[in-house]
């Protein structure tokens, strides 16, 4: 990637730190910590897809989940994939997690009153978090190669279309994430209602 866009990705991933640990109290620290490790765990898995690849990443349910608080949880668990196993890498990681924490953020304010409503409302709003932020992730993904340079828009066409299949396989776990918290701890779905 280039300069302008790393430099753009690295002040758009610490404003949205910022304002994640601005909103996180210490009570929410262990649910902070509990994601983090989920979508570290869950995106370690790469299928190769063409010049890409893809794998799960649940940030449509860690945005449904924690919100603005996404960003610093996404943070830590990128920080880590580039220094334990050099996925995504250093600097790039200010990109990456705008690619991963801004569909979580924005899966939070679209599907999150649906996922605090009834059940089935709930597995509609748990479907569409987990597309959303795979499906919003693949454009950012898109978008931050074609700034590059017009050369990569064929390759930008081309990691949209491998993660399609993932955004309805990603849907149906957060779906299936969300009834599952419903029923055993519905209370951790009332963050920022």
């Amino acid at each position: 990637m280039s300069a302008p866009v790393l430099a753009t990705g690295a002040l758009l991933a610490a404003g949205g730190v910022a304002l994640g640990l601005r909103r996180m109290d210490y009570e929410r620290i262990p649910a902070v910590a509990v994601l983090s490790s989920a979508f570290f765990v869950a995106s370690l898995i790469h299928v190769p897809a063409g010049p890409s690849s893809v794998h799960l990443v649940l940030n449509g349910l860690v945005g449904i989940l924690l919100g603005w608080m996404a960003f610093p949880s996404i943070l830590v668990a990128l920080s880590l994939h580039a220094v334990l196993f050099q996925f995504g890498g250093i600097t790039s990681l200010g990109v990456n997690t705008v690619i991963m924490a801004a569909p979580a953020v924005v899966s939070f304010y679209l599907f999150g009153p649906l996922v605090r409503r009834g059940h089935i409302m709930g597995i509609i709003g748990g479907f569409g978090a987990g597309a959303a932020g795979i499906g919003i992730g693949s454009l950012l993904v898109a978008a931050a190669l074609v700034s590059t340079g017009e050369s990569f828009a064929g390759v930008a066409k081309l990691v949209v279309a491998a993660h399609v299949p993932v955004m309805v396989i990603e849907g149906i776990v957060t779906a299936f994430c969300i009834t599952f918290l419903k029923k055993v701890k519905p209370e951790i779905l009332e963050v920022g209602k």
